[in-house]
């Protein structure tokens, strides 16, 4: 099935098709992401940043990811977008035929005093998304919809190579971790329709399916990141 009609421009039909989609689906199924996995912390993480920070991960659809990090202690921004392909194929339309390169990602503006790149990650492995999933997550498929993270600096890259040799060593998954390291070469935000869709449409059956339940797993396993108001991108604006 193409992921593509899962998330388009809403519209009635739209609402009714991916309702009957999402209710559907085994309450108990792994990738819907109810259950997070508790894994061990990084043992290293980046030190000596200084100011606001900036880290780039694509975990599956990223209303979920948003939604996730809007609400972390120490982020003061996630935005929704595109990372991996150009400016000129940074639409969703386009994202949405696999054929661009681009994965749809969150880029997350932190406090490296409040939240490390490393806990950022802790959170990511997690309760974000499934690393053990190759070019999909959940009920949606495509390369646009893989695990990837674009570091922004070298010591990123350092501690994220680090992190997954770490979590593959402690066979905490069932699957090895499938997640890339990718060049960062720009980050394209996404249309506004796609900001905040977690908070806005809290009802979505989407959303109370897939992506509420990542967050209730934010409060439950990082009680100390959780924070109850979410950073917004549209009221910022």
């Amino acid at each position: 099935m193409s992921t593509v009609i899962l998330r388009p421009v809403l519209t009635l039909a739209t609402f009714a098709a991916i309702a009957a989609f999402a209710f559907a689906q085994p309450m108990t199924s792994p990738a819907s992401g109810e259950e997070p996995f508790i894994i061990p912390p990084p043992a290293v993480d980046v030190t000596g940043e200084e100011g606001l920070a900036k880290a780039v991960f694509a975990a599956g659809c990223f209303w979920g990811v948003q939604g996730v990090y809007q609400r972390v202690e120490g982020v003061t921004s996630a935005v929704s977008g595109y990372a991996g392909g150009s400016a000129e194929t940074a639409f969703y339309e386009m994202v949405g035929t696999g054929q661009t390169g681009h994965a749809e990602a969150v880029e997350v503006t932190y406090d490296p005093s409040v939240v490390s790149y490393g806990e950022l990650l802790h959170i990511l492995f997690s309760v974000v998304h499934d690393p053990t999933q190759l070019n999909y997550q959940g009920p949606d498929h495509g390369p646009q919809y893989r695990s990837a993270i674009f570091p922004m600096s070298d010591e990123q890259k350092a501690v994220a190579e680090a992190y997954i040799a770490q979590l593959d060593e402690t066979g905490v998954y069932p699957e090895p971790v499938v997640t890339t390291l990718e060049p960062f070469e720009g980050f394209y935000r996404a249309e506004d329709y796609h900001q905040d869709f977690l908070t806005l449409h809290p009802d979505y059956p989407y959303i109370v399916r897939f992506d509420l339940p990542k967050v209730a797993n934010l409060e439950e396993v990082f009680p100390h990141h959780y924070r109850e108001e979410p950073r917004l991108v549209m009221a910022a604006n």
